[in-house]
């Protein structure tokens, strides 16, 4: 019962760590943030992340494992996987907001692990595009998997600066 609490506890500031990168930055939040979101006090914190950058680099994980854990579970015919994986990311963006936004962070934070962090989930969540595309028998898989990438990536640049006109002719 006691590690059940103390996992769960674990989860929370996890949660609001995501919650607090995604609002003010990697620079401009604290591990105080952090414990005031999770209501609880700052030390706590400190028992589950021994530094701020270790909750950030736990946070950019969870992000990037969500987002992979949707695409595996897209279910489509090879005729529409590219389609359905493009709902079921835009889903999760909509169930998951600071996923997108602490993917656009992650890749502008200058310390060494966070970067390594960004490019292992941006590579990983590539690698399985890749291979999916290419078992569903989509032409050109290489390109398409850039491309689908590529288009996300853009899309989490409009979100994240509330700029829609970057993919959306209609907004304009």
């Amino acid at each position: 019962m006691v590690k059940l609490k103390k996992e769960n506890r674990k989860e929370e500031i996890l949660e609001a760590g995501l919650e607090v990168f995604a609002k003010k930055g990697y620079y401009n939040a604290t591990t105080a943030h952090v414990a005031e979101k999770a209501a609880i006090s700052q030390p706590y914190v400190f028992r589950f992340y021994k530094t701020k950058e270790e909750l950030f680099i736990a946070a950019l994980n969870r992000a990037f494992e969500r987002i992979l854990q949707t695409f595996k579970n897209v279910e489509a015919s090879p005729e529409q996987l590219v389609e359905k994986m493009i709902e079921a990311y835009e889903e999760l963006s909509e169930l998951y907001p600071n996923e997108i936004a602490l993917q656009v962070i992650g890749i502008s934070v200058t310390e060494k692990s966070i970067q390594r962090t960004a490019k292992k989930g941006l590579s990983d969540i590539r690698s399985y595009t890749l291979e999916r595309f290419k078992s569903a028998g989509i032409k050109d898989a290489e390109r398409e998997a850039s491309t689908f990438l590529a288009r996300g990536m853009l899309c989490n640049i409009s979100y994240f600066l509330d700029l829609p006109e970057l993919i959306d002719e209609k907004t304009k």
